[in-house]
C-alpha cells in the first residue's frame, strides 16, 4: 500500500507575503496578545515583548496562528505546526514569486519544516 493509502496524517504547506502597512498597529496588537498570555513566565514575556517592539517580521509571528486557520475545521486534530516570519524584498513581478510553481520537492524539506524556531517561529503541538 501506499502512504496516501494507509496515512490519515497530511502535511499542508501554506507561504504567506503579507505587506505590513502599519507597523505600530502590528506591534501594539502583538503586544496586546502577549499580555493575555496568563501563563507565560516573565523570564519569556520580557525578550518577546522587547523582539516584538523591534522588528514587525517577530510581531506577525505572535499574532498569526496556524492553530486558528484550523481549529474549526471538522474531522481534523492539528498535531504539529510550525511557522516563522522574516522581513524580505518582495518584487509581485519578478519570477522568484510565482507561487503556481513547485520548484521545492517535498522530501528534500521535509525536515526543514520541524520547528527550528529560526526567524521569529514558534513550534506548538496540538
Amino acid at each position: 500500500m501506499s502512504t496516501a493509502e494507509t496515512s490519515r496524517f497530511v502535511r499542508l504547506r501554506v507561504e504567506l507575503v503579507l505587506e505590513v502597512t502599519d507597523e505600530e498597529a502590528v506591534t501594539k496588537a502583538a503586544l496586546r496578545r502577549l499580555a493575555a498570555e496568563s501563563d507565560m513566565p516573565a523570564a519569556e514575556r520580557v525578550p518577546a515583548e522587547s523582539a516584538v517592539r523591534e522588528d514587525a517580521a517577530e510581531a506577525l509571528a505572535y499574532l498569526v496562528d496556524p492553530f486558528d486557520l484550523v481549529g474549526e475545521v471538522p474531522g481534523v486534530d492539528l498535531q504539529q505546526a510550525s511557522w516563522s516570519s522574516e522581513q524580505v524584498e518582495y518584487d509581485p513581478d519578478s519570477p522568484d514569486w510565482d507561487l503556481d510553481e513547485d520548484d521545492v520537492d517535498a522530501d528534500d524539506d521535509a525536515d526543514d519544516d520541524e520547528g527550528d524556531g529560526e526567524d521569529g517561529g514558534r513550534v506548538s503541538g496540538g
